[in-house]
């Protein structure tokens, strides 16, 4: 018969009986046992006398002294977040200095606009064809992670839909501050009305910093009804929806922010005329 390779494990102690044979503990824990007598050395063994001063000398050699090893830089991509808004407000060049390129320049631009103004695709192009890294994040896309439980705003704006909103806007914060931390540029999109400023404009500034370049994406309604009939699944809004919207989007007239009316404009176009609007908002950032 076979036996496992290794260490026995101890035999139980039967009552009225005495150590078992075959197993020691001492073996398995030396050192001295209180109260048990020495154990003289066998004849002939050397030994040395009590109280000795010589010195003794150690079991093994000491072994040399290495080096500490060199430091293993971290490959996992992690930067720390700087303290505050990474995104300082842009400080207005001097006269005699050259505006910044905007599409060389690390930025952080929020594009708002109604659904159906077309900021998912103009934020794609722009984010594609710029020659410095940059990022697109969405909110719809963000909110559209949860998927049990997702609170439709289509099926009523309530504590659900206002708390999963919340919670995608921060999420969107915090992936645009890792970018910006990483030296790329991003995108956002998100339909943020004027009549709201502390749940739209005031939030995204607390989540990405006060160097946040906002800009309106806001065709005329005939545009934007067009566009919306074009969408499927939960994208598409009742023409009724999208009025309103657009009616309350109107409001970001006459509040400091560009507005860019893309009604007769493609995306490529409407990408080149956002990059006219961000090299002004650099040289004179908009007050919001």
């Amino acid at each position: 018969m076979q036996h496992a390779v290794g260490s026995p494990l101890p035999p139980p102690h039967l009552p009225g009986h005495g150590p078992a044979i075959g197993w020691s503990p001492a073996a398995h824990h030396p050192g001295p046992h209180q109260g048990s007598a020495p154990v003289p050395p066998p004849p002939g063994y050397p030994t040395q006398p009590p109280h000795s001063t010589a010195p003794q000398q150690p079991a093994h050699p000491t072994a040399p002294q290495q080096p500490p090893a060199p430091a293993v830089p971290d490959t996992t991509g992690h930067v720390p977040l700087p303290p505050g808004g990474p995104v300082a407000v842009p400080s207005a060049p001097p006269a005699t200095a050259t505006v910044p390129e905007p599409a060389t320049t690390t930025l952080a631009v929020l594009l708002i606009g109604p659904a159906g103004a077309g900021k998912t695709s103009v934020a794609k192009y722009w984010a594609d064809h710029r020659r410095v890294p940059t990022a697109h994040i969405s909110l719809d896309d963000v909110r559209e992670w949860v998927r049990s439980g997702f609170a439709d705003p289509q099926s009523g704006w309530n504590d659900n839909s206002e708390a999963q909103y919340r919670l995608a806007r921060r999420t969107c914060g915090f992936a645009a501050r890792n970018f910006l931390a990483n030296g790329i540029s991003c995108i956002l999109d998100d339909a943020v009305f004027p009549d709201r400023p502390v749940v739209g404009l005031g939030g995204w500034k607390r989540h990405v910093g006060p160097g946040l370049l906002p800009v309106v994406l806001l065709p005329g309604l005939d545009i934007v009804l067009e566009r919306n009939a074009e969408r499927t699944g939960n994208r598409r809004l009742t023409d009724e929806e999208v009025a309103r919207i657009h009616g309350r989007m109107a409001g970001w007239y006459g509040s400091g922010l560009p507005i860019i009316d893309n009604s007769q404009l493609d995306v490529p176009e409407t990408a080149q005329v956002l990059d006219e609007v961000l090299a002004r908002s650099i040289a004179s950032p908009p007050s919001w």
